[in-house]
């Protein structure tokens, strides 16, 4: 979800991003807003739910962030998350269509709109929650129990229903989760995810839609040194495909992105390695390299539209196959669905906007992972260090700091105001649907 409307004043994009240690505090970029907000009775409860909150969101989010597993392996985070869901009160549904997927709902009276939550909970190998997804899991819970509080207080008519969501990393987890139904009935959908930027800012960016290639090389093995030319090296079409791929990236588009690796322990594509082995034999004065007789790269391939991933990919696909001739190795590539660009719903984000810029910092353009992709998200910006970005081991660590935590509980608020609005407010749920995309 976004905002398309104008912020001007309240807009931040050139600030210096947020830093671990920097002593100020986020706030309001519209201190003067506060009388544009709707239900400002609704969204002190809010605040005051997850004020009683704060511990117990603390402690699960550190939970998760001290266990990480990967994609379709968060048997972890499904445990404690369902647990948690079911002692405040929710109907849960562990398992639900997915191994380690679940679902919690809560109804207050009959005949009412349904508002959705996401809970990622995936790490990633090697380095962990280095993508916050633990702050997004309590974000989630969060969201979720201040908006079943207000449905009680308030004695308003409406469903939430909160998707704990696996393998958004690898997996294409809500992809799947849709194909089988899990979304449907739902009015909207909402959830936040952290991303360096300035300093209490939420991001609105778009992002990219992208594609995923496997490639094999299968060659034939022989020995190194007494008898290579009896060979295939796998490892050659490789290394090939991939200086082609290397090479190729200087007449794609500045928007696009493809990018990859050869499969190793903890590699991914998404990830940049930070360690890599080559053993060579020397014999004979001469470097004798040894003749593999399988080799697999994955990449991925990133641009602002659908069609343009299909379009980059009629020059990518090309670079592996030259690679298969080149040293007489069969080739098999493989891609899957992948995942469509982000395009933000006006309506949702302008309400976030509004509540944000008026009560907890400033709306951005510029962070977030404008550049990046994803099966569903809207970014919140927490503190990190520097070269600590998603995927690194310094955001792995930022994801765990209390200041991280705070930043999520403020956008926490205002998704749940933006629900409880979808839920309550019939104008503002027709604006959300006219401004679908």
């Amino acid at each position: 979800m976004s905002c398309g409307c104008e912020f001007s004043a309240q807009v931040v994009g050139s600030g210096s991003v947020w830093k671990r240690g920097d002593t100020t505090k986020p706030s309001p970029s519209r201190p003067n807003g506060a009388s544009d907000i709707y239900r400002p009775d609704i969204l002190k409860h809010i605040e005051e739910t997850l004020k009683e909150l704060d511990h117990e969101l603390r402690e699960l989010s550190l939970d998760i962030h001290a266990h990480p597993q990967i994609a379709y392996e968060e048997h972890h985070a499904h445990d404690v998350l369902t647990k948690f869901m079911a002692k405040h009160g929710f109907e849960v549904t562990e398992h639900y269509l997915l191994e380690t997927a679940w679902r919690a709902t809560f109804t207050h009276r009959e005949g009412g709109r349904t508002i959705g939550v996401n809970s990622e909970m995936d790490a990633l190998p090697g380095v962990g929650h280095a993508c916050g997804h633990n702050l997004i899991a309590i974000s989630g819970v969060g969201v979720a129990i201040a908006i079943k509080k207000a449905l009680e207080n308030f004695s308003l008519i409406g469903t939430v229903e909160l998707l704990g969501t696996p393998a958004e990393e690898i997996g294409d987890g809500k992809v799947q989760l849709l194909e089988k139904g899990a979304y449907k009935g739902m009015s909207a959908c909402l959830m936040c995810h952290p991303a360096p930027g300035p300093i209490g800012s939420v991001s609105l960016t778009k992002s990219l839609a992208l594609e995923i290639i496997k490639v094999e090389y299968s060659g034939h093995t022989a020995h190194a040194a007494l008898s290579p030319w009896e060979g295939r090296n796998a490892q050659d079409a490789a290394v090939l495909a991939y200086n082609n791929i290397a090479a190729l990236r200087q007449q794609l588009l500045p928007t696009n992105r493809v990018h990859g690796i050869f499969e190793g322990q903890d590699w991914v594509p998404n990830i940049i390695p930070d360690k890599s082995k080559m053993t060579f034999v020397l014999c004979s004065s001469l470097w004798c390299i040894c003749d593999s007789s399988m080799n697999v790269l994955r990449f991925y391939v990133r641009a602002p539209t659908r069609l343009e991933v299909k379009l980059t990919m009629k020059r990518v696909i090309p670079c592996f196959e030259a690679a298969s001739v080149a040293t007489g190795c069969a080739v098999n590539i493989t891609t899957t669905s992948g995942v469509f660009d982000l395009r933000q719903n006006s309506a949702l984000g302008a309400e976030v906007a509004d509540i944000v810029t008026a009560k907890y910092g400033a709306i951005d353009y510029e962070w977030g992972i404008k550049n990046a992709s994803t099966d569903f998200n809207q970014i919140k910006a927490i503190p990190t260090v520097n070269g600590g970005g998603n995927h690194t081991s310094g955001f792995e660590q930022s994801a765990g700091t209390i200041e991280a935590h705070y930043a999520c509980i403020d956008i926490t608020k205002a998704l749940a105001a933006t629900g409880l609005r979808v839920l309550t407010d019939d104008q503002f749920f027709a604006k959300v649907r006219r401004v679908s995309v």
